[in-house]
């Protein structure tokens, strides 16, 4: 199925379909994820909410319980989660969201320093020096060497790493509703989050065989 195919209707259709294939766990994921997916369509006129959306529709997807730490086990699940995906990716579809479709809004994000976690962990610390800017650069370059390689799995990653620097600014309240200052990665964010997310249940739905770990909260039944 092509990504304009995709929307919360198409998804949610296809979960009822393949339900009984589907472990409790990873049909809870999914619906989960697909509900806020929902949420994100509905909230088209309004980039912000629109964001938050999208990253927990996403969140849902990826975050599983390790018996730990919450913050600290996203760490650690969010590379797995990328190397899953991309192996299982046959028809290269996220790929195809990246470069042939928003190679313009990956192209502004990575070359963007005030979604890079370098840049404001230099604010914080008060650095007089500029290594930031020469790891950024390193960075920027790698992607985009990433890119032309299509190395999704390493591009992958370097996006999703901005990705969740603007998404701490927002849910964090590092950044005002609605700010003339940060719309256009917020713009770009909507537009590979977008894309991104429906891909990324698209190809959970097609793999129930694999392992995609316990959920946080599970449904209790009373």
């Amino acid at each position: 199925m092509e990504y304009a195919d995709l929307n919360f209707e198409t998804l949610k259709s296809s979960l009822k379909e393949k339900r009984g294939e589907l472990s409790e766990t990873h049909a809870t994921r999914l619906h989960r994820a697909i509900s806020w997916l929902k949420c994100a369509e509905e909230q088209s006129e309004n980039p912000d909410l629109q964001l938050i959306s999208l990253w927990i529709a996403f969140n849902a997807c990826y975050a599983v319980d390790e018996g730990g730490s919450e913050s600290l086990a996203e760490q650690f699940a969010f590379q797995r989660f990328v190397s899953k995906l991309v192996r299982h990716d046959q028809s290269q579809a996220i790929y195809a969201c990246l470069w042939q479709t928003y190679s313009g809004p990956v192209k502004a994000l990575i070359k963007n320093p005030y979604v890079y976690h370098g840049f404001w962990l230099a604010k914080r610390r008060d650095i007089e020096d500029e290594s930031w800017s020469e790891q950024f650069d390193r960075s920027s370059v790698e992607a985009l060497n990433f890119l032309s390689r299509q190395n999704v799995e390493g591009l992958l990653g370097i996006v999703l790493d901005r990705l969740f620097v603007l998404r701490n600014q927002v849910i964090h309240g590092g950044a005002t509703y609605q700010s003339q200052i940060n719309r256009t990665q917020v713009s770009d964010g909507v537009k590979l989050l977008g894309a991104l997310v429906p891909t990324v249940l698209e190809i959970m739905l097609d793999t129930p065989e694999e392992d995609w770990g316990d959920i946080y909260y599970p449904v209790i039944n009373q």
